[in-house]
């Protein structure tokens, strides 16, 4: 009865104490978070509640396995998987609490300054990003590597382990050179402010928005929802765009290629009228000009301003259609159009100033009677050339 009863005491018991204890645990921490709105520390600290109960299941469980007396022969292989489990879920909680912690603090410094600086705090979530994902990779390393040492036989390969790690190193650094290097790269970009999450930039042609920066690969939401994952080190060694560096205001252009006779004054007014009516205009600047001509069109620029990439798309479209729409309801002679009417060739050059008396463009023969004449009788009814 004492061997059944023993193993039921140890097992449940530490069932129910990590139960009731975490119970108490999550909550306090539910009455903390109702208690203080400011801060969504002990919110973000609940979701290590797995963790903490399996930290406290194999700790109870492993200190007092030796007292249950169940499965002797496997009381080596019990202890050390209870271990493993011990070290895998302290590694996951270090890395809940932290996480918590660092989004704490991105989220106080992101309502305290998101209306002033906008993309100093796109530039502090991608930091506070990539050193979550550094930390995350640490702590598993560690991790491994305690679990690693839990068996004899790595710790009886460790000194010589320790002795070829330099060549070791060497090796794995020749084979991950790339690796290595988008890893610097990722580095470079969180510290070195080149690009930031949320950033609008122009890659390879494609217009998108930062999705997401890891120490290897970023990734580009474009406008058509499609995802491009480029490496990070393509933006350490090659020039891109990026229209949300420094400030996110930008200016836009619209061309139109129309008739010579378009009004451009009354262009003028109306791309003012169009813009007033523009949500997305910020008011900032407009200007509209002639900044090119061809034999049959001219080129016709308008300027607007936005507060952002997304903004001046808007306008840059609005004003497009409107424009059109207005010019081809009220002065569609200002469109353009093939000239299919005949050439007007030039006067003559002898100083009449009729062009030799008939003013018609027809080439005046020596006798001073156009070359066309002389070959008709003087009545064309006939039609007949002149033998």
């Amino acid at each position: 009865m004492e061997n059944l009863l023993r193993p039921l005491i140890v097992v449940g018991g530490s069932v129910v104490l990590t139960l009731v204890i975490g119970w108490a645990t999550d909550f306090l921490l539910r009455k903390a978070d109702a208690r203080h709105h400011e801060t969504p520390l002990w919110g973000l600290l609940r979701r290590g509640r797995i963790p903490y109960m399996l930290v406290l299941f194999a700790a109870l469980l492993r200190g007092s396995y030796d007292e249950a007396e169940l499965l002797p022969s496997r009381a080596d292989s019990v202890g050390r998987t209870l271990t493993l489990v011990l070290i895998g879920s302290a590694a996951w909680l270090v890395i809940r609490i932290a996480a918590a912690i660092v989004e704490t603090s991105y989220s106080r410094y992101a309502s305290a300054r998101a209306h002033r600086d906008p993309a100093r705090v796109r530039r502090v979530r991608t930091q506070v990003t990539l050193i979550m994902r550094v930390v995350s990779a640490i702590v598993g390393v560690v991790a491994v590597a305690t679990m690693l040492l839990t068996f004899p036989a790595f710790r009886a390969a460790g000194a010589s382990l320790l002795a070829s790690a330099g060549i070791l190193g060497i090796v794995a650094g020749v084979a991950a050179q790339s690796t290595l290097s988008n890893m610097f790269a990722g580095f470079q970009i969180a510290f070195g402010d080149m690009v930031r999450i949320g950033d609008t930039v122009v890659v390879d042609g494609e217009w998108g928005t930062v999705e997401e920066i890891t120490l290897t690969y970023l990734t580009v939401h474009t406008w058509d929802e499609r995802r491009i994952t480029m490496p990070v080190s393509y933006f350490t060694s090659k020039p891109f765009e990026n229209w949300s560096r420094g400030t996110p205001q930008m200016t836009g252009i619209v061309f139109w290629h129309l008739d010579h006779s378009a009004p451009v004054e009354a262009m003028r007014e109306k791309l003012r009228d169009i813009l007033r009516e523009c949500p997305a205009w910020d008011g900032r600047a407009y200007n509209l000009s002639v900044t090119d001509s061809t034999p049959s069109t001219i080129q016709v620029r308008a300027l607007v301003t936005a507060k952002d990439a997304d903004d001046i798309w808007t306008v840059r479209v609005a004003v497009r259609e409107q424009m059109i729409g207005w010019l081809a309801d009220e002065h569609p002679y200002a469109l353009p159009r093939v000239n299919t009417a005949d050439a007007i060739l030039p006067p003559s050059r002898n100083g009449n100033g009729n062009g030799n008396g008939n003013g018609n463009g027809h080439r005046p023969s020596q006798d001073g009677v156009p070359a066309q004449q002389r070959r008709y009788h003087g009545n064309h009814s006939s039609g007949r050339p002149e033998r």
